[in-house]
């Protein structure tokens, strides 16, 4: 039945993208930066500057000196400072690394932040460094807008000028003419997702946050950024996206926005949020003979295409590999993290998966929380490997939908 889905939506069946099981990396070191909402608190940190307030508060955790960091792989995707494209290497700099050590962004859009730990896992498994720190790390309410065209022969011709929002212009993938929002409105259509499941589903990611930061059970993953407003300074210490009074009615009020006659509106998509996710990772052998405490293992990852204009079902192609390539199954999972970018694409991975919905994005997901996009997957595994640690679970997968038709999945193990 496996093979037969895989087929069905059409996965990539290259070489380049079988799974492999990954042995001996773990996680020292995992923090997060609060996330700000669209125009808040993080407005002008730069990506580069959020992920250093990550990396650092990672590489203290870890118990690793800046030094001992051989290489810096870190996602980005919206590139909205004018230094993104040196962007890991300023991470690295600035983290206080030194000149010699590496560095690398990566772009594979929301799977970026995953993507980070899966190089730096096969950066380690060849030799090639002994510490990475990767991450991810996105600032939206920054993402520019542009004049194509203004380089050719005179110029632009007069009133012709025409000024493109990058931000919105990446919600639609240009190959399918098909925007983000579509896609999940596909998948609504396709596993009979009714607006009642819509909304309810968006309202517990939101109480699920807000009973969490109630809790104290997202503090050992953050680490606050120091916010300077002339000056003031102000140190940003909470997400503040999510709210604790929505409920259902309210949420059936709101029009929709891609479909006159469909089920998202945008209490229902993820939040555009800015923020920054950081992980040290390193070999088992590495960590016991510098004292080092790991605190997960990364047992192995999946990465798939699937059909473009579904793009939220990618998690569940990934899933399958990252799991059958660690003799696991979703019954082994204590904990399930599928990234919300929209509630009808989570809900139909988790039809898809059959993934108990008390496993299920325990403690919010991106629709409360946010999704800067190269920093969600980074995120999710740092809040998984806490969540872990909380609940006495063994066993966690990280996964996240990436627009083009991809899909991207990390299993963890508690150590």
């Amino acid at each position: 039945l496996k093979l037969q889905f895989l087929y069905l939506i059409g996965i990539a069946t290259s070489v380049s993208h079988i799974l492999t099981m990954v042995r001996n990396i773990v996680i020292v070191g995992a923090k997060r930066t609060p996330f700000g909402k669209f125009g808040g608190s993080l407005k002008t940190v730069s990506s580069t500057d959020m992920a250093v307030a990550s990396s650092v508060a990672a590489m203290k955790q870890a118990n690793i000196a800046p030094e001992q960091v051989d290489e810096v792989i870190f996602g980005n995707v919206c590139q909205s400072s004018p230094d993104a494209a040196y962007l890991a290497r300023h991470v690295g700099l600035k983290s206080g690394m030194p000149v010699g050590s590496a560095a690398v962004t990566v772009n594979r859009l929301c799977g970026s932040g995953f993507e980070s730990v899966i190089q730096g896992a096969r950066v380690l498994s060849t030799g090639e460094a002994k510490v990475v720190l990767t991450g991810g790390t996105e600032n939206m309410s920054q993402a520019p807008h542009c004049i194509y065209g203004a380089r050719e022969g005179s110029g632009i011709p007069l009133g012709r000028a025409k000024l493109v929002d990058i931000l919105w212009e990446s919600l639609t993938d240009a190959y399918t003419n098909t925007p983000m929002g579509v896609t999940a409105e596909n998948l609504a259509e396709k596993y009979g997702i009714t607006q009642q499941e819509v909304d309810e589903f968006s309202v517990r990611s939101h109480m699920l946050l807000h009973e969490a930061q109630q809790a104290g059970r997202l503090d050992d993953e953050l680490t606050p950024v120091e916010v300077k407003k002339g000056k003031k300074v102000t140190h940003f210490a909470a997400d503040e996206h999510g709210r604790s009074d929505v409920k259902v009615e309210h949420f059936a009020k709101l029009p929709k926005v891609f479909k006159k006659d469909g089920v998202i509106h945008p209490a229902a998509a993820s939040g555009i949020c800015d923020g920054a996710a950081s992980l040290v990772l390193t070999t088992e052998e590495h960590a016991a003979a510098e004292g080092l405490k790991p605190l997960a293992r990364l047992v192995s990852f999946g990465i798939s295409g699937c059909e473009p204009t579904i793009m939220g079902i990618g998690p569940v192609p990934a899933a399958l590999k990252a799991l059958d390539a660690a003799g696991l199954t979703m019954k082994d999972m204590d904990l399930v993290e599928v990234n919300e970018a929209f509630a009808p694409q989570a809900l139909a991975c988790q039809k898809e998966l059959g993934i108990p919905m008390e496993k299920l994005n325990v403690d919010g997901g991106a629709i409360a929380v946010g999704h800067p996009l190269g920093a969600s997957g980074a995120r999710i595994l740092a809040h998984l490997v806490y969540a872990m640690q909380q609940r006495s679970a063994k066993y966690s997968l990280g996964s996240a939908c990436i627009g083009g038709g991809q899909g991207i999945a990390v299993v963890l193990e508690a150590i």
